[in-house]
């Protein structure tokens, strides 16, 4: 009875196939007269090969530069007079009915914007003074005063802006661009994760590959040491005998899929195979010696102190996509000021603004600004009224803000040197020109050539997007 009951664990789906010989081959063929498979599942070969698009692109790679925490669109974009007449004051009550916040109470007082604004470039584009290089690249970005979303917490909001979701579970946008167009890079990950300035409230859930075969899922260069953890062998340990061992565990991982037939034993074979190819690209990578002075000082990096800092992986991003890679996720965190948010903003200003506009800078000068996105922003905004606790210890900062927030975009297609949308007198609902989280994803897509309502997943019965289950193309950001 044992030997029966072991037998019976041991078998699958693919045995009883194989033993009846009908063939998963002609029932996969019938499924796809039926009604056909989508993008990946259909096809065969290495999961990360570049794919046609749906219609020419404009953009082949993207850069995100994602301030996590929430930087104040009111210190930085939204110079608004009204709140300077009335700081101090409760905020009217008209305004702020039925709203929720993570700490302060909604009738807190209304607190003005800390610094003076000034217009830059011959787009006359109106920023705060703590982003002085940005000003300098004025007439290269396009400004989106309008942005909301539906999440007022760290944690969802960042897992929001990233999946197009809430929750843990579905794929990062590098992993949906990963499986619908593949990538250029033959040695390197197709979606690199860059972090700096401390720990991200989202986790690992904002680069996970969810659903989707695990070939597409981010990889988190390390912020410190080798840029991915084991890259170098050990001592003793030599190139052949490396690759004795790698062949001899494909061999064990084939006979096993070929058994089980479980996709993620091919994922784990890919892993394997790129982490050989990576040996020899990451070194030169991470190598900034052919760098010129000039190009290290536009940046403000400093390379070989054996820490990531947010200039080093704007640079290393550009880096990475000369090489193919397809997406290129910067987090750096340090925006959540709930108290003294002056001299939270101006640290941080500091610390991004420089090198930033010199990725734009750098990009247009070697010729790739042109069909690389860039995109510059975090989860949500900040409040106009003041957040001020002694129980908490804060005073003079602000709360998150979901209603309005700003962020910027340049290259891949988008029209430079314009600003659209519009919030009201305070800064606290969009009034004209709203760009939901969904839309924002829905022309990330569009620029790359992808239709997002026809980019999707079969998982457990239906097709999922990465704008489940709206979204619209901003076509006033098209170039």
């Amino acid at each position: 009875m044992n030997v029966m009951n072991e037998f019976l664990r041991t078998r699958t789906r693919r045995h009883f196939f194989q033993d009846c010989g009908f063939g998963l081959g002609k029932i996969g063929l019938s499924a796809a007269l039926a009604g056909g498979f989508s993008r990946l599942q259909a096809g065969v070969g290495n999961p990360l090969a570049p794919r046609d698009t749906h219609f020419p692109p404009k953009a082949k790679r993207v850069i995100f530069l994602f301030m996590a925490g929430g930087p104040s669109q009111l210190e930085l974009f939204e110079n608004k007079p009204k709140l300077q007449e009335l700081s101090g004051k409760p905020i009217p009550p008209s305004v702020i009915d039925g709203q929720r916040y993570a700490f302060i109470q909604p009738d807190a007082a209304v607190l003005a914007p800390c610094f003076p604004f000034a217009k830059y470039g011959e787009c006359g584009a109106e920023l705060s003074d703590r982003l002085p290089h940005l000003g300098s690249i004025a007439d290269e970005i396009a400004i989106v005063k309008s942005m909301h979303t539906d999440q007022f917490n760290h944690a969802p909001a960042q897992i929001f802006q990233n999946t197009g979701h809430a929750l843990p579970g579905r794929p990062a946008i590098g992993s949906w661009l990963s499986y619908g167009i593949g990538s250029a890079a033959d040695d390197l990950p197709s979606f690199v994760v860059l972090k700096s300035g401390g720990s991200l409230s989202g986790g690992a859930a904002m680069w996970s590959s969810g659903f989707l075969p695990g070939s597409h899922a981010g990889v988190p260069f390390r912020e410190s040491g080798d840029p991915i953890l084991h890259v170098s062998n050990p001592a003793g340990y030599d190139d052949r005998a490396q690759r004795e061992s790698l062949d001899l565990i494909r061999a064990m991982n084939e006979r096993e899929l070929g058994t089980v037939g479980d996709p993620e034993i091919q994922t784990r074979i890919d892993a394997y195979e790129m982490a050989w190819r990576m040996q020899s690209a990451a070194p030169e990578l991470m190598d900034f010696s052919e760098e010129s002075q000039a190009t290290l000082d536009l940046y403000g990096a400093k390379p070989g102190d054996g820490k990531a800092s947010y200039a080093n992986n704007c640079l290393l991003a550009r880096r990475l996509i000369e090489r193919g890679s397809r997406f290129v996720q910067l987090y750096h965190s340090g925006w959540d000021h709930h108290s003294q948010v002056e001299k939270g903003v101006t640290s941080q200003a500091r610390t991004v603004d420089q090198a930033s506009a010199a990725l734009v800078k750098d990009l247009k000068s070697r010729g790739l600004l042109e069909d690389t996105l860039v995109i510059w922003g975090g989860e949500f905004g900040r409040t106009p009224m003041v957040e001020a606790s002694a129980a908490l210890g804060r005073s003079l900062g602000r709360d998150h803000h979901p209603q309005a927030f700003t962020m910027w975009m340049a290259g891949g297609g988008i029209r430079p040197g314009i600003t659209i949308g519009e919030t009201d007198e305070l800064g606290f609902n969009v009034v004209e020109d709203g760009v939901h989280i969904h839309d924002l994803h829905a022309t990330i897509l569009h620029l790359l050539g992808l239709n997002h309502e026809r980019l999707t997943f079969r998982y457990q019965g239906r097709d999922f997007r990465l704008t489940d289950v709206h979204g619209h193309v901003v076509k006033k950001l098209l170039a």
